[in-house]
Formats: C-alpha cells, structure tokens, sequence
C-alpha cells in the first residue's frame, strides 16, 4: 500500500484521546503506516505580570506539560505502541496550524476523532476535511472494536471510484473483510413524458446503472464485486447511505471525494461532504488522489 507513511493526529485532550489512540493501534498495520505525529494545539494562558513575578515557578512550559499529559494517555494504552511516533504540541488556531504542521510534516493522511452531536469541535473537524488535500479519516467515540468485518464503498464510477476500489481491495485482504460498493441511482423528473410509470422508468435506469458499473469494472481491471444500487428516493443522498450502512453494520466506510455518475445525477462530492457532516457513529475515510488541491495548501503556506 505505503501511500499512507506519514499520518497526521489531532488530540484534544479529551477522553476521544484515548479511543483514538487505540484506533491508530488498528489502522497502523492495515494502512502499512510508518510514523504518526501526536498533534495538539492550544491557547496560550496569559497571567498578570505582577503574578507570574511573584509566582515564577508557576507555570510549567507548556508544550512540556501537554506533552507529558499525552505521553501518559499512550503509555496507559495496553499493548504498548509498537510504531514510531512524534508528539507535537503548539499554540495557535487549531485550523491554520493543523494544516501547516501537515503541510510541514508532509503527512499523507489526516486522522481525526467525531464526537457525537454537535460539539465546538465539529466545525473544525467538517473544515479541515474539506481543506486539508489528502486523505481524511475520520473515526467516532465509541470504542474500537479491533477488527473491520464490513467495508462499504460508495461509488460513481469515475476515476475517483477506482483509487478508493484499489485501497478498500488492499484493505478487505489484509482484514478477511467483506467488501461491498453501493450505487446511487435515481429517476429523472420528466419520466412522466415518456409515457413510461415511475416504477417502469425506475427499472430501466436500474439496468442502466447495472451496465455501467460492468463497464467501468471491465475498463479499469477491476475484480467482480458486490454492488447494491440503491434508488435516491425523497431522503438526503448521504442519508440513503447511511441506512444502508448501518442495515450491513459497516465497520469502515470509504469514500471518495469527487465524481459524476453517467447514470445518477449526483456528485460524490457533495455526498461526502454530506457524509463528514452526518456520520458520527462510523469509522469513514475520505480519498483524495494524490496531489488534488496541493495548489491550495502551497499557495496558503507560500512565504
């Protein structure tokens, strides 16, 4: 695999520390990831003048103190770490700085805790999954599991659908895990003019989706793989997969960050921005192929 050496981690000091910590544990040998940066910023405390003068010994430095606070939640994770890793703690805006600190780093993957709800957390990790232009993943509270049994993979049949096909391929053989794609397809509005009933005209685009997906698997090499194609009734698009998901018990969603079906007038990308945005209960990776959007994060960082 090795497209995944160097990985990114934000903490934040939270009791998701732990979880994380023991989800990198999983995901080390399946990605074939080679050093993982421990990240967390923080805002500086700013005291009086005329107490830090009288308290000099006050405040202990505070990449020293955070550090030793994280060095403690690794070393309470059984078994021991058996990987290299760096922790890295900085001041600044959490945002601006993760993604210098990647960008510095040259990390190939982003790995980030969802905690359940709406949190002051949420838009920072909704923000950097967009931003950052490499692969995301994004991981729940509930603890791991320790073994992937299901994989589901979105997809639309464009190029974006063969890199995360290859990856979730690769991953599937390490785990023994099932892995299974989903289509959208949906029933153009107008059907009505062809004469044809809905369910009538739902049929034909089902079949047209079938072929396509036969196409695209013989165009690319690819294997023979389970697909269910899905109709996009009234409901959100990330939320048709996120029943499907759930109705299979995924273990590792993976999707990709761009594409157009010929046969579903949905843009994926659009669905996984969808999917950051709902999904707090189901390990997801985001794909993004390699060196899509670097301009951004070149030009962010350009001195």
């Amino acid at each position: 695999m090795k497209q995944f050496k160097k990985v990114m981690v934000g903490l934040d000091l939270s009791h998701l520390d732990e979880i994380l910590i023991s989800n990198i544990k999983i995901f080390v040998p399946i990605l074939d990831i080679e050093k993982v940066y421990f990240i967390h910023f923080s805002k500086s405390l700013i005291l009086p003048k005329e107490v830090t003068s009288a308290y000099p010994d006050l405040l202990a430095p505070l990449d020293e103190t955070i550090e030793s606070q994280i060095h403690y939640e690794i070393e309470k994770t059984k078994p021991e770490l058996d990987f290299d890793f760096e922790i890295i703690v900085k001041e600044g805006n959490p945002q601006e700085s993760m993604l210098r600190w990647c960008n510095i780093k040259e990390t190939d993957l982003l790995i980030m805790g969802r905690k359940k709800g709406k949190t002051p957390s949420d838009s920072l990790v909704k923000n950097l999954s967009q931003k950052y232009p490499r692969p995301v993943l994004l991981l729940p509270e509930t603890p791991p599991t320790g073994q992937i049994n299901n994989i589901l993979l979105p997809i639309d049949f464009s190029k974006h659908s063969k890199v995360s096909i290859l990856l979730a391929l690769e991953i599937s053989k390490k785990t023994n895990a099932t892995l299974q794609c989903c289509h959208m397809y949906t029933v153009p509005s107008g059907y009505s003019k062809t004469g044809k009933t809905f369910e009538e005209f739902a049929a034909i685009m089902l079949e047209n989706a079938k072929k396509d997906f036969k196409a695209f698997l013989e165009e690319n090499n690819l294997p023979d793989l389970l697909c269910t194609f899905i109709l996009h009734d009234k409901k959100d698009e990330a939320d048709n997969i996120m029943d499907f998901a759930h109705s299979i018990k995924t273990d590792l969603l993976i999707v990709g960050s761009r594409g157009r079906s010929r046969s579903a007038a949905v843009l994926l990308g659009s669905v996984a921005e969808k999917l950051v945005n709902s999904n707090h209960d189901i390990p997801m990776l985001v794909m993004k192929e390699k060196g899509e959007n670097m301009g951004f994060l070149e030009a962010l960082f350009r001195i």
